[in-house]
């Protein structure tokens, strides 16, 4: 005797079948992903390239204008204005017309030979750079770059000197992502955050479409008990899920080029965990909803914040304390540590472990949920 009754495949035959006969089902399970890792992948950076930059040279010396020189022809500025008067900045700045405005003052090369001359002890030369604070992100990165052309400039005119180098560098090294490039961060957490959106909504309409179509009195009178019932719903928005991520996930490698050091088998288990816990949470938005429009507005009230809170663009150790105990309750937030750790640097099997645990945790209590609120909407 099978353990799995002929009815239960049926009903997972029957769910495929009306996701796929509704063409806003298939848009919704194709389009909105492809198009969502394409926008994310390649404008969510948090690299600063070709920053607007307003230049007031006042020095005007050979060196000013070199050290002027290299900061635009690094990739972080694009002069677009040259001012003459120090009551030129705030304006710029104010009127977005610039990001950022270097100020190099008229004693620089002065300034410049005096700490050669002195070999730095109790002389300084000032440059300014004044940056737009309303960008905060932006600035800070534009500010960690103008030190380094700064630096490097002052390292090659005392090396250029004879002069003695500074007593000691700083040679700085990123382990697991060399060339710090944004998107080895970001395509990893488009694995977990796309298709938790896909599987989510899906798993939300399961039983809402049901009752808007009229079809839920004709389950409910069938043999099919209310667990066969949920596991019929949630067969097929595992599969979708699956096919979505290990999508995803292959275009991180092929196309993106991010590199997956890690286990596939680890992988595709952390999937499977994250999709049941995600659908678990779906599943139970269906069962409260009476109509699909409001299991739509009931998955977008859950995908926000977990999404927000999932560690996916700012770090949870940032956040407040007591949002930081709201994070626990979100399986992305352990999807995102397992996914990123297997991509960039083999993350060991004992800590994929450490995050899957919870995640299964989070799916048997929002499964057990659907499954009594399924219960009480058949009463």
């Amino acid at each position: 005797m099978s353990l799995v009754p002929p009815r239960v495949p049926a009903l997972i035959v029957k769910e495929f079948l009306a996701v796929w006969r509704d063409p806003k089902s298939r848009f919704v399970l194709v389009a909105p992903p492809l198009i969502q890792l394409v926008l994310f992948a390649y404008a969510a950076t948090f690299e600063v390239e070709n920053a607007a930059l307003a230049i007031l040279n006042q020095d005007r010396s050979a060196e000013s204008r070199e050290l002027a020189a290299r900061f635009t022809a690094s990739e972080s500025f694009r002069a677009v204005k040259t001012l003459t008067h120090v009551r030129q900045i705030r304006p710029t700045i104010d009127h977005k017309e610039a990001m950022a405005v270097l100020h190099i003052p008229p004693n620089f090369a002065a300034g410049m030979k005096r700490a050669l001359d002195t070999g730095g002890e109790g002389v300084g030369v000032g440059v300014q750079l004044i940056v737009d604070g309303r960008r905060a992100n932006t600035a800070l990165v534009l500010l960690n770059d103008a030190q380094t052309i700064v630096a490097d400039y002052a390292g090659a005119v005392a090396a250029e000197r004879g002069a003695p180098g500074p007593p000691a560098t700083l040679v700085s090294r990123a382990w697991f992502n060399p060339n710090l490039d944004s998107q080895w961060f970001i395509v990893p957490g488009l694995v977990g955050t796309l298709t938790l959106v896909v599987v989510t909504v899906v798993a939300s309409l399961a039983v809402a479409r049901e009752r808007e179509l009229g079809t839920f009195e004709q389950l409910m009178v069938t043999p099919l008990r209310p667990v066969e019932i949920l596991i019929g719903k949630t067969v097929p928005a595992l599969l979708i899920g699956l096919v979505e991520g290990i999508f995803i996930a292959a275009v991180a490698v092929v196309w993106f080029q991010v590199p997956l050091r890690g286990s596939v088998a680890l992988l595709a288990l952390s999937l499977v965990v994250f999709l049941l816990s995600a659908i678990g949470v779906g599943l139970m938005i269906s069962a409260y909803a009476r109509t699909q429009q409001q299991a739509i507005v009931g998955s977008f009230l859950f995908l926000m914040p977990a999404v927000i809170l999932s560690g996916f663009a700012t770090p949870i150790e940032n956040m407040p304390g007591f949002v930081q105990v709201l994070t626990y309750a979100d399986p992305l937030r352990y999807a995102l540590v397992i996914l990123r750790g297997l991509y960039l640097r083999d993350l060991p099997a004992d800590l994929v472990l450490d995050q899957l645990w919870p995640m299964a945790v989070i799916g048997t209590l929002t499964a057990g949920a659907a499954t009594h609120l399924f219960r009480k909407r058949l009463q």
